[in-house]
Protein backbone atom coordinates (compact mmCIF):
# COMPACT_ATOMS: atom_id res chain seq x y z
CA UNK A 1 0.00 0.00 0.00
CA UNK A 2 1.35 3.54 -1.05
CA UNK A 3 2.28 5.79 1.52
CA UNK A 4 -0.06 8.66 1.11
CA UNK A 5 1.44 12.11 1.84
CA UNK A 6 -1.30 13.98 4.50
CA UNK A 7 -0.04 17.59 5.03
CA UNK A 8 -1.63 19.78 3.45
CA UNK A 9 0.44 22.61 3.51
CA UNK A 10 -1.60 24.34 1.18
CA UNK A 11 -4.25 24.85 3.18
CA UNK A 12 -2.87 26.33 5.72
CA UNK A 13 -1.36 29.41 3.72
CA UNK A 14 -4.44 30.37 3.02
CA UNK A 15 -6.15 31.97 6.10
CA UNK A 16 -5.66 35.76 5.45
CA UNK A 17 -5.00 36.14 8.96
CA UNK A 18 -2.71 33.77 9.29
CA UNK A 19 1.20 35.33 10.60
CA UNK A 20 3.99 33.74 9.30
CA UNK A 21 6.52 36.77 10.19
CA UNK A 22 9.83 35.71 10.83
CA UNK A 23 11.17 38.08 13.14
CA UNK A 24 14.53 38.48 15.08
CA UNK A 25 16.36 41.17 17.86
CA UNK A 26 19.95 40.14 17.38
CA UNK A 27 21.74 42.91 20.22
CA UNK A 28 25.66 43.25 20.01
CA UNK A 29 25.53 43.54 16.48
CA UNK A 30 25.80 46.83 14.50
CA UNK A 31 23.44 47.43 11.42
CA UNK A 32 24.10 45.20 8.51
CA UNK A 33 23.32 42.72 5.83
CA UNK A 34 21.61 39.59 7.19
CA UNK A 35 20.50 36.41 5.66
CA UNK A 36 18.07 33.88 6.12
CA UNK A 37 18.90 30.69 5.19
CA UNK A 38 17.75 27.03 4.55
CA UNK A 39 18.45 24.07 4.18
CA UNK A 40 18.28 21.79 0.91
CA UNK A 41 19.24 18.40 2.44
CA UNK A 42 22.51 18.64 5.00
CA UNK A 43 23.66 22.04 2.81
CA UNK A 44 22.47 25.49 3.78
CA UNK A 45 21.58 27.76 0.80
CA UNK A 46 20.46 31.79 0.91
CA UNK A 47 16.61 32.25 0.95
CA UNK A 48 16.14 35.98 1.48
CA UNK A 49 18.12 39.00 2.88
CA UNK A 50 17.40 42.14 5.04
CA UNK A 51 18.50 44.58 6.97
CA UNK A 52 19.37 44.06 10.63
CA UNK A 53 18.70 47.99 12.18
CA UNK A 54 18.78 48.48 15.62
CA UNK A 55 19.49 44.80 16.07
CA UNK A 56 15.85 43.64 14.87
CA UNK A 57 15.19 42.08 11.16
CA UNK A 58 11.52 40.96 9.90
CA UNK A 59 10.99 38.27 6.99
CA UNK A 60 8.23 37.05 5.22
CA UNK A 61 7.90 33.24 6.67
CA UNK A 62 4.90 32.52 3.95
CA UNK A 63 7.78 32.65 1.21
CA UNK A 64 9.59 29.62 2.97
CA UNK A 65 9.25 25.69 3.06
CA UNK A 66 8.42 24.65 6.73
CA UNK A 67 12.30 23.08 7.63
CA UNK A 68 15.18 23.76 9.83
CA UNK A 69 16.62 27.40 8.96
CA UNK A 70 18.80 29.74 10.10
CA UNK A 71 19.86 33.48 10.59
CA UNK A 72 23.27 34.18 8.43
CA UNK A 73 24.96 36.90 10.58
CA UNK A 74 28.43 38.70 10.25
CA UNK A 75 31.39 36.19 10.03
CA UNK A 76 29.71 33.29 8.76
CA UNK A 77 27.99 32.79 12.26
CA UNK A 78 24.44 31.50 12.47
CA UNK A 79 21.84 30.10 14.79
CA UNK A 80 19.33 27.52 13.51
CA UNK A 81 15.43 27.76 14.45
CA UNK A 82 12.33 25.94 13.11
CA UNK A 83 9.89 27.29 10.32
CA UNK A 84 6.45 25.88 10.14
CA UNK A 85 4.39 28.32 8.91
CA UNK A 86 3.58 30.28 12.40
CA UNK A 87 4.94 33.32 13.47
CA UNK A 88 8.48 33.38 15.13
CA UNK A 89 10.04 35.85 17.19
CA UNK A 90 13.24 35.44 18.92
CA UNK A 91 15.62 37.08 20.64
CA UNK A 92 19.28 37.02 21.50
CA UNK A 93 22.83 38.65 21.93
CA UNK A 94 26.26 37.86 20.50
CA UNK A 95 28.36 35.98 20.50
CA UNK A 96 26.55 33.03 22.17
CA UNK A 97 23.08 32.86 20.23
CA UNK A 98 22.18 29.49 21.55
CA UNK A 99 22.84 30.36 25.31
CA UNK A 100 21.19 33.83 25.36
CA UNK A 101 18.22 32.92 22.83
CA UNK A 102 14.74 33.49 24.51
CA UNK A 103 11.93 32.15 22.17
CA UNK A 104 9.12 34.87 22.27
CA UNK A 105 6.86 33.66 19.93
CA UNK A 106 6.76 29.86 18.72
CA UNK A 107 5.58 27.02 19.91
CA UNK A 108 7.92 24.66 17.54
CA UNK A 109 10.89 26.41 18.70
CA UNK A 110 10.11 26.56 22.43
CA UNK A 111 9.99 22.79 21.94
CA UNK A 112 13.31 22.87 19.97
CA UNK A 113 15.17 25.28 22.46
CA UNK A 114 14.08 23.52 25.44
CA UNK A 115 15.51 20.02 23.49
CA UNK A 116 18.78 21.10 22.66
CA UNK A 117 19.37 23.05 25.91
CA UNK A 118 18.06 19.45 28.18
CA UNK A 119 20.94 17.32 25.11
CA UNK A 120 23.33 19.97 26.06
CA UNK A 121 22.86 19.52 29.93
CA UNK A 122 22.53 15.68 29.34
CA UNK A 123 25.76 15.32 27.24
CA UNK A 124 27.99 17.10 29.54
CA UNK A 125 26.58 14.99 32.79
CA UNK A 126 27.44 11.93 31.03
CA UNK A 127 31.15 13.57 29.68
CA UNK A 128 31.89 14.30 33.42
CA UNK A 129 30.82 10.55 34.69
CA UNK A 130 33.13 8.83 31.40
CA UNK A 131 36.49 11.19 31.95
CA UNK A 132 36.40 10.39 35.78
CA UNK A 133 35.78 6.94 34.67
CA UNK A 134 38.34 6.78 32.15
CA UNK A 135 40.95 7.40 35.15
CA UNK A 136 39.88 4.29 36.95
CA UNK A 137 42.15 1.20 36.23
CA UNK A 138 39.83 -1.68 37.73
CA UNK A 139 36.82 -1.24 35.57
CA UNK A 140 35.03 -3.81 37.33
CA UNK A 141 35.60 -2.01 40.81
CA UNK A 142 32.52 -0.69 42.68
CA UNK A 143 33.10 2.96 41.86
CA UNK A 144 33.92 2.11 38.48
CA UNK A 145 30.07 0.65 38.19
CA UNK A 146 28.88 3.28 39.65
CA UNK A 147 29.86 5.37 36.79
CA UNK A 148 28.60 3.04 34.54
CA UNK A 149 25.02 3.33 36.22
CA UNK A 150 24.88 6.64 36.18
CA UNK A 151 26.07 7.21 32.32
CA UNK A 152 23.07 4.54 32.03
CA UNK A 153 20.91 6.86 33.79
CA UNK A 154 21.61 9.81 31.80
CA UNK A 155 20.89 7.89 28.62
CA UNK A 156 17.24 6.47 30.18
CA UNK A 157 17.00 9.89 31.41
CA UNK A 158 17.08 11.49 27.60
CA UNK A 159 15.20 8.73 25.73
CA UNK A 160 12.62 9.29 28.15
CA UNK A 161 12.40 13.06 27.33
CA UNK A 162 12.90 12.17 23.71
CA UNK A 163 9.44 10.22 24.44
CA UNK A 164 7.63 12.70 26.28
CA UNK A 165 8.20 15.56 24.21
CA UNK A 166 7.18 13.32 20.75
CA UNK A 167 4.07 12.05 22.75
CA UNK A 168 3.54 15.65 23.84
CA UNK A 169 3.76 17.43 20.68
CA UNK A 170 2.03 15.25 17.89
CA UNK A 171 2.06 17.49 14.26
CA UNK A 172 4.91 19.22 15.07
CA UNK A 173 8.00 19.88 13.31
CA UNK A 174 10.18 19.47 16.10
CA UNK A 175 8.58 16.53 17.70
CA UNK A 176 9.24 15.06 13.79
CA UNK A 177 12.86 16.21 13.85
CA UNK A 178 13.35 14.57 17.71
CA UNK A 179 11.78 11.33 16.91
CA UNK A 180 14.08 10.99 13.71
CA UNK A 181 17.29 11.61 16.23
CA UNK A 182 15.97 9.01 18.85
CA UNK A 183 17.83 5.72 18.66
CA UNK A 184 15.85 2.53 17.36
CA UNK A 185 15.02 -0.02 20.33
CA UNK A 186 16.16 -3.61 19.02
CA UNK A 187 14.32 -6.14 21.18
CA UNK A 188 16.57 -9.28 22.79
CA UNK A 189 17.20 -12.01 20.03
CA UNK A 190 14.51 -14.87 20.19
CA UNK A 191 16.42 -17.79 21.92
CA UNK A 192 16.11 -21.73 21.36
CA UNK A 193 15.29 -24.31 23.97
CA UNK A 194 18.67 -24.00 25.45
CA UNK A 195 18.72 -20.58 26.02
CA UNK A 196 20.56 -19.63 22.79
CA UNK A 197 19.99 -17.34 20.30
CA UNK A 198 18.40 -18.86 17.05
CA UNK A 199 19.87 -16.05 14.67
CA UNK A 200 23.57 -14.52 15.37
CA UNK A 201 22.78 -11.34 13.19
CA UNK A 202 19.20 -10.63 14.82
CA UNK A 203 20.08 -6.98 15.79
CA UNK A 204 21.92 -5.76 12.96
CA UNK A 205 18.98 -7.45 10.83
CA UNK A 206 16.38 -6.19 13.00
CA UNK A 207 18.30 -2.61 13.03
CA UNK A 208 18.38 -2.58 9.24
CA UNK A 209 14.86 -4.08 8.69
CA UNK A 210 13.51 -1.21 10.74
CA UNK A 211 16.28 1.77 10.40
CA UNK A 212 13.57 4.39 9.12
CA UNK A 213 11.12 3.32 11.90
CA UNK A 214 10.94 6.91 13.30
CA UNK A 215 10.95 8.87 10.51
CA UNK A 216 7.89 9.65 8.89
CA UNK A 217 8.11 9.41 5.54
CA UNK A 218 4.63 10.91 4.29
CA UNK A 219 6.49 14.02 6.26
CA UNK A 220 7.38 16.67 3.31
CA UNK A 221 9.09 19.25 6.20
CA UNK A 222 12.03 16.70 7.04
CA UNK A 223 13.22 16.77 3.58
CA UNK A 224 14.12 20.59 4.61
CA UNK A 225 16.56 19.22 7.83
CA UNK A 226 20.21 18.36 7.85
CA UNK A 227 19.05 15.21 9.73
CA UNK A 228 17.07 13.15 6.51
CA UNK A 229 20.71 13.08 3.87
CA UNK A 230 22.68 11.94 6.78
CA UNK A 231 20.43 9.33 7.90
CA UNK A 232 19.96 8.00 3.90
CA UNK A 233 23.45 8.29 3.71
CA UNK A 234 24.57 6.33 6.51
CA UNK A 235 21.71 3.71 5.66
CA UNK A 236 23.23 3.15 2.14
CA UNK A 237 26.98 3.17 3.27
CA UNK A 238 29.15 0.41 4.07
CA UNK A 239 28.72 0.69 7.66
CA UNK A 240 24.82 -0.41 7.00
CA UNK A 241 24.83 -2.49 3.56
CA UNK A 242 27.69 -4.94 1.77
CA UNK A 243 28.34 -2.43 -0.92
CA UNK A 244 27.56 -4.66 -3.61
CA UNK A 245 24.81 -3.33 -6.51
CA UNK A 246 22.25 -6.15 -6.27
CA UNK A 247 22.85 -5.75 -2.51
CA UNK A 248 21.94 -1.94 -2.71
CA UNK A 249 19.28 -2.50 -4.85
CA UNK A 250 17.64 -4.76 -2.68
CA UNK A 251 17.24 -2.67 0.28
CA UNK A 252 16.32 0.53 -1.92
CA UNK A 253 12.87 -1.07 -2.94
CA UNK A 254 10.78 -1.34 0.00
CA UNK A 255 11.72 2.04 0.85
CA UNK A 256 11.03 4.15 -2.60
CA UNK A 257 8.59 2.05 -3.92
CA UNK A 258 6.59 2.74 -1.19
CA UNK A 259 7.06 6.63 -1.14
CA UNK A 260 4.05 8.99 -2.69
CA UNK A 261 5.59 9.46 -5.90
CA UNK A 262 3.56 13.58 -6.27
CA UNK A 263 5.71 14.23 -3.01
CA UNK A 264 9.08 16.04 -1.97
CA UNK A 265 10.30 12.99 0.07
CA UNK A 266 10.08 10.70 -2.92
CA UNK A 267 12.01 13.22 -5.40
CA UNK A 268 14.26 13.90 -2.36
CA UNK A 269 15.08 9.90 -2.01
CA UNK A 270 15.02 9.21 -5.60
CA UNK A 271 17.36 11.82 -6.57
CA UNK A 272 20.20 11.41 -3.17
CA UNK A 273 20.38 8.36 -3.53
CA UNK A 274 20.83 8.60 -7.72
CA UNK A 275 23.26 11.17 -6.85
CA UNK A 276 25.62 9.13 -4.02
CA UNK A 277 25.79 6.30 -6.26
CA UNK A 278 26.95 8.15 -9.51
CA UNK A 279 29.68 9.93 -7.79
CA UNK A 280 30.83 6.55 -6.25
CA UNK A 281 33.94 5.64 -6.73
CA UNK A 282 33.44 1.64 -5.96
CA UNK A 283 33.37 -0.12 -8.91
CA UNK A 284 29.85 -1.31 -10.10
CA UNK A 285 28.22 1.54 -8.70
CA UNK A 286 26.52 2.43 -12.17
CA UNK A 287 24.36 -0.24 -12.01
CA UNK A 288 22.86 1.58 -9.12
CA UNK A 289 22.53 4.64 -10.42
CA UNK A 290 21.64 3.59 -13.70
CA UNK A 291 18.76 1.38 -12.45
CA UNK A 292 17.28 4.24 -9.91
CA UNK A 293 16.90 6.05 -13.31
CA UNK A 294 15.35 3.84 -14.64
CA UNK A 295 13.00 2.48 -12.31
CA UNK A 296 12.20 6.29 -10.50
CA UNK A 297 12.64 8.37 -13.46
CA UNK A 298 11.90 6.77 -16.41
CA UNK A 299 9.00 4.63 -15.71
CA UNK A 300 5.31 6.21 -16.33
CA UNK A 301 2.50 6.42 -13.59
CA UNK A 302 -0.68 5.81 -14.54
CA UNK A 303 -1.35 8.73 -16.48
CA UNK A 304 2.18 7.63 -19.04
CA UNK A 305 3.88 10.39 -17.12
CA UNK A 306 7.62 10.13 -16.38
CA UNK A 307 7.82 9.54 -12.59
CA UNK A 308 10.63 12.06 -12.81
CA UNK A 309 8.54 14.89 -12.77
CA UNK A 310 10.42 17.53 -12.13
CA UNK A 311 12.49 17.22 -14.69
CA UNK A 312 12.10 18.86 -18.68
CA UNK A 313 10.57 15.78 -20.35
CA UNK A 314 13.04 17.17 -23.22
CA UNK A 315 15.80 16.19 -20.88
CA UNK A 316 14.20 13.26 -19.46
CA UNK A 317 13.49 11.60 -22.93
CA UNK A 318 17.36 12.03 -23.94
CA UNK A 319 18.53 10.98 -19.64
CA UNK A 320 16.09 7.22 -20.21
CA UNK A 321 17.50 6.90 -23.99
CA UNK A 322 20.65 6.91 -22.54
CA UNK A 323 19.65 4.99 -19.01
CA UNK A 324 18.43 2.04 -21.46
CA UNK A 325 21.73 1.75 -23.24
CA UNK A 326 24.00 2.10 -20.07
CA UNK A 327 21.88 -0.17 -18.34
CA UNK A 328 23.28 -3.43 -21.29
CA UNK A 329 26.38 -2.45 -20.04
CA UNK A 330 26.51 -2.71 -15.97
CA UNK A 331 28.10 -5.40 -14.13
CA UNK A 332 26.37 -8.92 -13.82
CA UNK A 333 24.80 -8.33 -17.90
CA UNK A 334 25.37 -9.23 -20.97
CA UNK A 335 26.84 -6.49 -23.51
CA UNK A 336 25.84 -5.94 -26.72
CA UNK A 337 27.31 -8.71 -29.48
CA UNK A 338 29.87 -7.00 -31.37
CA UNK A 339 30.55 -8.40 -35.07
CA UNK A 340 33.69 -6.34 -36.82
CA UNK A 341 36.59 -6.99 -39.52
CA UNK A 342 40.11 -6.91 -38.69
CA UNK A 343 42.76 -4.38 -40.97
CA UNK A 344 42.59 -6.78 -43.46
CA UNK A 345 38.37 -6.43 -43.75
CA UNK A 346 38.62 -10.10 -45.02
CA UNK A 347 38.33 -11.65 -41.42
CA UNK A 348 35.37 -11.09 -39.41
CA UNK A 349 35.31 -11.33 -35.59
CA UNK A 350 32.52 -11.70 -33.08
CA UNK A 351 32.68 -11.10 -29.87
CA UNK A 352 30.44 -13.74 -28.48
CA UNK A 353 31.47 -16.35 -30.62
CA UNK A 354 35.41 -15.69 -29.05
CA UNK A 355 36.24 -18.76 -27.18
CA UNK A 356 38.14 -17.78 -23.49
CA UNK A 357 37.58 -18.55 -20.22
CA UNK A 358 38.08 -14.55 -19.58
CA UNK A 359 37.78 -11.91 -22.43
CA UNK A 360 38.78 -8.61 -21.93
CA UNK A 361 36.62 -6.02 -24.29
CA UNK A 362 39.05 -3.17 -24.73
CA UNK A 363 38.14 0.19 -26.96
CA UNK A 364 40.86 2.28 -27.71
CA UNK A 365 41.66 5.23 -30.04
CA UNK A 366 45.30 5.45 -31.91
CA UNK A 367 45.61 9.04 -30.97
CA UNK A 368 44.39 9.33 -27.72
CA UNK A 369 47.71 9.51 -25.52
CA UNK A 370 46.71 7.22 -22.54
CA UNK A 371 45.75 4.43 -25.18
CA UNK A 372 49.69 4.87 -26.08
CA UNK A 373 50.44 3.89 -22.77
CA UNK A 374 48.06 1.55 -21.88
CA UNK A 375 48.12 -0.23 -24.76
CA UNK A 376 51.44 -1.93 -24.91
CA UNK A 377 51.33 -2.85 -22.02
CA UNK A 378 48.29 -4.55 -22.19
CA UNK A 379 50.14 -6.80 -25.13
CA UNK A 380 52.53 -7.36 -22.58
CA UNK A 381 49.82 -8.61 -19.95
CA UNK A 382 48.38 -10.85 -23.27
CA UNK A 383 51.85 -12.36 -24.94
CA UNK A 384 53.53 -12.94 -21.44
CA UNK A 385 50.73 -14.14 -18.94
CA UNK A 386 47.13 -14.22 -20.41
CA UNK A 387 47.06 -15.74 -24.17
CA UNK A 388 48.44 -19.49 -22.47
CA UNK A 389 45.87 -18.84 -19.90
CA UNK A 390 43.01 -18.94 -22.54
CA UNK A 391 42.03 -14.94 -21.67
CA UNK A 392 41.83 -12.98 -24.92
CA UNK A 393 41.67 -9.67 -25.71
CA UNK A 394 39.18 -8.26 -28.04
CA UNK A 395 40.50 -4.42 -29.25
CA UNK A 396 38.03 -2.47 -31.08
CA UNK A 397 40.15 0.74 -32.40
CA UNK A 398 39.07 3.72 -33.85
CA UNK A 399 40.17 3.24 -37.38
CA UNK A 400 37.56 5.16 -39.40
CA UNK A 401 39.02 7.80 -42.02
CA UNK A 402 42.15 9.46 -41.44
CA UNK A 403 42.75 7.29 -38.10
CA UNK A 404 42.45 3.89 -40.24
CA UNK A 405 46.68 4.22 -41.24
CA UNK A 406 47.54 5.50 -37.71
CA UNK A 407 45.59 2.28 -36.66
CA UNK A 408 47.11 -0.16 -38.85
CA UNK A 409 50.70 1.24 -38.28
CA UNK A 410 50.33 0.99 -33.90
CA UNK A 411 48.80 -2.49 -34.35
CA UNK A 412 52.60 -3.27 -36.43
CA UNK A 413 54.73 -1.23 -34.85
CA UNK A 414 53.57 -2.17 -30.95
CA UNK A 415 53.13 -5.78 -32.37
CA UNK A 416 49.65 -5.92 -30.89
CA UNK A 417 48.78 -9.88 -30.98
CA UNK A 418 45.33 -10.30 -29.97
CA UNK A 419 41.98 -9.91 -31.75
CA UNK A 420 42.25 -6.13 -33.39
CA UNK A 421 39.30 -5.12 -34.66
CA UNK A 422 37.40 -1.81 -35.93
CA UNK A 423 35.05 0.21 -38.53
CA UNK A 424 38.16 0.36 -41.01
CA UNK A 425 37.38 3.38 -43.73
CA UNK A 426 36.36 0.78 -46.23
CA UNK A 427 33.60 -0.66 -44.49
CA UNK A 428 32.57 2.65 -43.17
CA UNK A 429 32.95 3.99 -46.74
CA UNK A 430 30.21 0.78 -47.83
CA UNK A 431 27.84 0.93 -45.10
CA UNK A 432 27.06 4.64 -45.52
CA UNK A 433 26.19 3.79 -49.21
CA UNK A 434 24.22 0.69 -48.96
CA UNK A 435 24.59 -1.13 -45.04
CA UNK A 436 22.40 -4.05 -46.76
CA UNK A 437 25.54 -5.61 -47.81
CA UNK A 438 26.84 -5.90 -44.65
CA UNK A 439 23.49 -5.48 -42.59
CA UNK A 440 22.40 -8.87 -41.00
CA UNK A 441 24.70 -11.43 -43.82
CA UNK A 442 28.12 -10.31 -42.27
CA UNK A 443 27.54 -7.46 -39.23
CA UNK A 444 24.55 -5.53 -37.35
CA UNK A 445 23.46 -2.37 -36.55
CA UNK A 446 24.56 -2.12 -32.78
CA UNK A 447 28.12 -3.17 -34.60
CA UNK A 448 28.58 -0.21 -37.20
CA UNK A 449 27.66 1.95 -34.54
CA UNK A 450 29.81 1.02 -31.72
CA UNK A 451 30.66 4.24 -30.26
CA UNK A 452 26.94 4.73 -29.23
CA UNK A 453 26.08 1.32 -28.91
CA UNK A 454 28.43 0.98 -26.06
CA UNK A 455 28.59 4.92 -25.39
CA UNK A 456 32.01 5.82 -26.09
CA UNK A 457 32.34 9.15 -24.67
CA UNK A 458 36.39 8.83 -24.31
CA UNK A 459 39.27 6.43 -24.83
CA UNK A 460 40.84 3.90 -23.69
CA UNK A 461 37.26 1.98 -22.09
CA UNK A 462 37.79 -1.78 -20.83
CA UNK A 463 35.54 -4.07 -19.97
CA UNK A 464 35.77 -7.71 -17.90
CA UNK A 465 33.92 -10.81 -19.05
CA UNK A 466 33.59 -14.51 -18.13
CA UNK A 467 33.20 -17.15 -20.22
CA UNK A 468 29.41 -16.49 -20.88
CA UNK A 469 30.05 -13.12 -21.97
CA UNK A 470 28.77 -11.66 -18.44
CA UNK A 471 30.29 -8.45 -17.29
CA UNK A 472 32.37 -8.63 -13.82
CA UNK A 473 34.42 -5.90 -13.96
CA UNK A 474 34.44 -2.56 -15.50
CA UNK A 475 36.79 0.88 -15.17
CA UNK A 476 40.02 -0.73 -14.06
CA UNK A 477 44.22 0.12 -14.18
CA UNK A 478 46.14 -2.10 -15.84
CA UNK A 479 47.32 -3.24 -12.61
CA UNK A 480 44.52 -3.94 -11.51
CA UNK A 481 43.39 -5.81 -14.28
CA UNK A 482 46.37 -8.55 -14.35
CA UNK A 483 45.44 -8.78 -10.28
CA UNK A 484 41.99 -9.40 -10.97
CA UNK A 485 42.88 -11.81 -13.61
CA UNK A 486 45.04 -13.72 -11.52
CA UNK A 487 42.12 -13.76 -8.43
CA UNK A 488 39.61 -15.39 -10.58
CA UNK A 489 42.09 -17.87 -11.89
CA UNK A 490 43.38 -18.90 -8.63
CA UNK A 491 47.27 -17.39 -9.51
CA UNK A 492 47.41 -14.55 -6.85
CA UNK A 493 50.86 -15.61 -6.11
CA UNK A 494 52.10 -15.28 -9.54
CA UNK A 495 54.60 -12.47 -9.99
CA UNK A 496 53.41 -9.03 -11.28
CA UNK A 497 54.33 -7.23 -13.65
CA UNK A 498 52.96 -4.32 -13.24
CA UNK A 499 52.38 -2.53 -10.00
CA UNK A 500 49.23 -1.21 -8.61
CA UNK A 501 49.35 1.81 -8.53
CA UNK A 502 46.76 4.05 -6.74
CA UNK A 503 46.99 6.95 -8.52
CA UNK A 504 47.08 5.58 -11.76
CA UNK A 505 44.54 6.12 -14.04
CA UNK A 506 41.42 3.61 -14.88
CA UNK A 507 40.99 2.21 -18.29
CA UNK A 508 37.33 4.17 -17.91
Amino acid sequence: MKIINTLILTALLGFSGFSQDLTFKVTGIKDTTVHLVKYVGSKLYYADTAQLVNSKVTFDGSKQDPGIMALLLPGQRYFEFIHNNEKVHIETKSPNYVDHMVVKSSKENKIFLDYIRFMKRSRETAEGFQSKLSNIEDKNSKEAKELKNKVNEVGDKVKAYQNKVVKDNPNTLAAAIIKMSTDLEIPESPKDENGDPINENFSYEYYRDHYFDHIDLTDDRLVNTPLLQNKIEYYYSKKMLLQHPDTLIKYIHPIVDELDESSMMYRFFVTNITSHFEKSKIMGMDKVSNYMINRYYCATNDQGEYKGHWMEKEKLDELCKDTKKRLRLVQGEIPPNLILPDSTNQKWYNLYETEADYTILYFWDPGCGHCKTVTPKLETLYSEKFKARNVEIFAVGKATGDDFEDWKKFIKDKGLSFINVGITRDIYNQAKENPRSLIPSKTTLESINYQDTYDIYSTPRVWILDKDKKIIAKSLSIGQIERLIDDLQDRSDDKKLFELDENATDIK
